[in-house]
């Protein structure tokens, strides 16, 4: 009788100064942004695509959002990951990458949640002690969208 072999666990995608830079910038889509956060919160890819809470996802993430949390197009998935960024680390946008905010015309939900992801993802190498490379891989960099309330193609409307 043959066994039943769980599917591999999804390796995160490597973090890097010239990565959370370009997610701040707005060069990759709303869905990559996510799956920056969705495996480092111990979701699973399931094999239909859709990221699911796993056995390893905290209690608190794995009952609020039982599948892939919307961190960029709904309010509630990012309001959860501002709240889970530790007091100490709420500031590592501004002294790790020199972020001094959007400007006024610059203010549109989808890139201060964004900055909230590049945020929540320093706090969680903080929180591991590691650093955080200049470079590495990227993906095919997308131009930010011509309007920042739609964003890109393929992105979710916001919420």
């Amino acid at each position: 009788m043959a066994s039943a072999q769980a599917a591999p666990a999804a390796v995160p995608y490597p973090l890097s100064r010239e990565l959370l830079e370009a997610v701040l910038a707005d060069r990759t889509s709303d869905r990559f942004v996510c799956e920056l956060i969705w495996p480092r919160l111990a979701y699973e890819l399931n094999g239909s695509g859709t990221w699911s809470a796993g056995p390893a996802t905290s209690a608190g993430w794995r009952e609020s959002f039982p599948s892939e949390p919307q961190f960029i197009a709904e309010r509630p998935a990012s309001v959860a990951l501002t709240r889970s960024i530790a007091k100490v680390h709420k500031q590592l946008l501004k002294e790790q990458l020199g972020f001094a905010g959007y400007t006024i015309g610059e203010l549109y939900p989808r890139r201060t949640r964004r900055a909230t992801v590049v945020n929540w993802l320093l706090a969680h190498l903080a929180e591991r002690g590691e650093a955080l490379p200049e470079s590495g891989p990227l993906p095919l960099l997308l131009v930010a969208p011509a309007d920042p309330v739609l964003g890109h193609p393929g992105d979710l409307p916001i919420s």
